[in-house]
């Protein structure tokens, strides 16, 4: 294959793999679709929800929590059949799942809908991308690659929170989940076509290794393979999953209920809270990627989750208050997207770091677990909170202590592969300089 061919494949498999993420993505604009829900209940009628208002991040949360733990199934098949057909069963999924709540207004099939079949389709699309484009790129190129892939997911509001407005202003809530619906089933399969793994003999570009030094330092990172239950025995794989929990719990609750936030402040324009949100949320992912790469991935890690802890303490004043200043605010939002992102970009650089890449798709579906209880357990808590208190004080205090604490943590994860992956992006400077 010719180097122009795979330079041309490798950048094509990772821009599908982005635009699939841009449409499952709409998972972060669960909040604008609660507030319907939630407008819908308080008004009433015989078309209207009757739900708990306890209830209301219930679907989210289910759907958070099956996307993590169907993400073990999804990254098995995808290990065994390859990126195009498990994008595939995400696309029919989702649309599936959406086209399901646009018939009804049930709280339980809501949870079946949006929180089972949903929450499924995104696990097999997610976790078809970013393996695929990983295997055309060298390690040096990881973080960026990985960062790019994902930014697709965090970046979907930005389109999806003022389509849905719109949507739901001029046709109401019911019909917005149907054309979401057909629109994801149709475009998810047609970017699936463009999902291909590389041949069995395929060797990276710029990851030639001429000295028997360059080669053990290969070896160190690319050909150390670990399986699944082996993996799960390691002290380095609880940690990560503790640290992926705080990070992403903590991240999940703001963005399951940013909407509602925003409102006071914002008003109708509540969207636009969500949609800065996604540009951060997406910015994370890319800039993490790239920061993991060169300053490494528990530095990276440590610095994120403190960031994080102290936008949580900011945040408590500002949430919420109807006089606070609209700006603020958004910022406020865009700064906890790009550390909540972070994390998407830095954990699956860990697993390709620790565990190698033949059993990428099952171990970092293992490992995503902990995305999903976070998701879970924070959004519950934060809604329960926040129902009995009518504040989130109580919720920001939480995330940010369990933030603090993560990121002391993080300073103790050993990745001994770190300094071999900087010794081959020496080599490779070295070899492009002469």
């Amino acid at each position: 294959m010719q180097k122009t061919d795979i330079k041309d494949r490798s950048t094509t498999v990772m821009l599908a793999g982005t635009g699939i993420n841009l449409a499952l993505g709409i998972l972060y604009t669960w909040s604008i679709f609660k507030e319907a829900i939630k407008d819908s209940i308080i008004g009433g009628g015989v078309t209207a929800f009757n739900w708990d208002l306890a209830s209301l991040n219930d679907p989210y949360a289910v759907c958070c929590l099956v996307f993590a733990f169907a993400m073990i199934a999804a990254g098995r098949i995808q290990d065994r059949f390859g990126p195009r057909i498990t994008a595939s069963i995400g696309g029919v999924l989702v649309g599936a799942g959406f086209i399901w709540v646009s018939q009804t207004t049930q709280y339980g099939s809501w949870i079946v809908g949006f929180g089972l079949l949903v929450g499924t389709g995104i696990a097999f699309g997610y976790s078809s991308a970013t393996p695929a484009a990983l295997k055309w790129y060298p390690p040096n190129k990881i973080g960026k690659v990985t960062g790019i892939v994902v930014a697709g997911f965090g970046l979907a509001s930005v389109y999806i929170a003022p389509l849905a407005n719109y949507l739901l202003n001029q046709f109401g809530l019911q019909k917005a989940m149907l054309v979401f619906g057909i629109a994801f089933l149709v475009m998810v399969n047609l970017l699936s076509i463009f999902l291909v793994n590389p041949p069995a003999d395929f060797t990276p570009s710029n990851f030639n290794c001429r000295r028997s030094s360059d080669n053990q330092h290969r070896s160190m990172i690319v050909d150390h393979e670990v399986p699944p239950f082996k993996m799960m025995k390691t002290p380095a794989f609880w940690m990560l999953w503790l640290l992926y929990f705080i990070g992403a719990g903590a991240g999940l609750m703001v963005i399951g209920s940013v909407a509602g936030m925003a409102k006071q402040s914002l008003g109708a324009n509540a969207f636009l809270a969500v949609a800065m949100l996604a540009i951060g949320n997406a910015a994370g992912r890319v800039v993490a990627g790239v920061l993991a790469d060169k300053l490494g991935r528990r530095r990276t890690l440590a610095t994120m989750l403190s960031f994080q802890a102290l936008l949580m303490f900011i945040a408590i004043p500002v949430i919420g208050d109807s006089d606070s200043n609209a700006l603020l605010l958004v910022l406020l939002t865009s700064f906890i997207g790009f550390n909540y992102g972070s994390n998407l970009a830095i954990f699956p650089s860990f697993t390709k770091d620790l565990w190698g890449m033949k059993n990428f798709g099952v171990n970092y579906g293992i490992l995503f677990t902990s995305w999903g209880v976070g998701g879970f357990v924070m959004s519950r808590i934060s809604q329960v909170l926040t129902s009995q208190t009518g504040s989130y004080k109580s919720s920001f205090i939480a995330a940010g202590v369990l933030l603090v604490i993560g990121a002391t943590l993080a300073t103790l994860v050993k990745n001994h592969k770190g300094d071999a992956r900087k010794e081959i992006r020496k080599l490779v400077r070295s070899a492009t300089t002469t």
